[in-house]
């Protein structure tokens, strides 16, 4: 029986790791919905609501003057926390339907 030389077999390790990669991000893209963002005036402010599946998850609040802030429910349990930055993260709990 033949051996590989260890370049080739190197080169079909690394491969095989890239392909393993690839498929297990392409299926948690698939597995992760769009949000639906509802937008609504209250007052001077514009608040948009993002949800997965129903669920409400984060609030976006832009006040008249261009202000800009989000609230989270980290948990799932109702509770909102003011977040920074602009980016909004899904939680765990909305992937998993809790």
């Amino acid at each position: 029986m033949s051996r590989l030389p260890l370049p080739r077999a190197a080169l079909l390790a690394a491969l095989l790791c890239s392909s393993l990669l690839l498929a297990s991000l392409v299926s948690h893209a698939q597995s992760s919905p769009e949000p639906q963002v509802t937008e609504r005036q209250e007052g001077d402010r514009t608040l948009r609501e993002f949800r997965i599946n129903g669920q409400l998850y984060a609030i976006e609040i832009r006040t008249r003057d261009g202000d800009r802030y989000h609230l989270l429910d980290r948990r799932g349990d109702g509770n909102f926390s003011r977040v920074s930055g602009d980016a909004i993260e899904v939680p765990d709990w909305v992937n998993t339907g809790r």
